[in-house]
């Protein structure tokens, strides 16, 4: 692939993991190909609601509920184009970085010996199992946590030895806000950023006029 001195560098979304507790990150996920179209959805959160007859100025309880969806593809392709540097995809294929992703969606193996241990030494409450904290990078204006909501893969080709070499990965995000995290927890001040981040957008954009609307004014 040719590449032009004054390209401009292509960014990568991609997914972060971090401690809860400490904030150490635990580790970095990019997406191989960004994917072409990114869905999310705002649900307002309102205090009171329709009456019957009237409806109420909006009074709003805290910030909308975001959820996040997008489908990313993963091939093998360039790496199985040379072999001798990219020993894991020719005996493995695709299947580490789908296990990297599937790994967001249940507790380790430690975890769960862990849980059986307790469980069968008697302890009465056992807490949920935490994961680490997901932040969801969609270039520097857009670092939010996340929890994942829904995850599926659709295996398209595979090698001689049955190994995916090619697939998309559907995920489902739901934003976490201070509603979810509070204000001290690492990522409500994350989501803090990212909302100061959309004001600080919003006081850039050309204000419209009232003759855009055709009229002189209101009142």
């Amino acid at each position: 692939m040719t590449t032009y001195p004054n390209s401009p560098k292509v960014l990568k979304g991609g997914l972060v993991l971090i401690d809860p507790e400490s904030a150490r990150v635990l580790r970095i996920i990019s997406l191989q190909y960004n994917p072409d179209s990114l869905s999310r959805t705002l649900q307002i959160q309102s205090a009171g609601g329709e009456a019957a007859n009237r409806s109420e100025p909006m009074r709003f309880k805290g910030p909308a509920v975001e959820t996040i969806k997008l489908d990313a593809e993963i091939d093998a392709a360039d790496q199985l184009e040379f072999p001798d540097q990219h020993r894991a995809v020719v005996e493995h294929g695709i299947q580490p970085q789908l296990a990297v992703l599937e790994s967001l969606a249940h507790p380790t193996s430690a975890q769960l010996l862990r849980v059986d241990a307790e469980a069968s030494s008697g302890t009465l409450e056992i807490a949920p199992m935490e994961a680490p904290l997901m932040l969801f990078v969609w270039s520097k204006s857009r670092v939010v946590p996340v929890r994942l909501t829904d995850f599926s893969i659709t295996e398209e080709a595979f090698d001689p030895a049955l190994n995916p070499i090619r697939a998309k990965v559907s995920l489902g995000l739901r934003v976490l806000s201070v509603d979810d995290l509070g204000f001290a927890h690492k990522g409500g001040s994350l989501f803090m950023s990212y909302l100061q981040t959309k004001e600080q957008l919003a006081a850039k954009a050309q204000p419209g006029s009232f003759a855009a609307l055709g009229i002189g004014g209101v009142g």
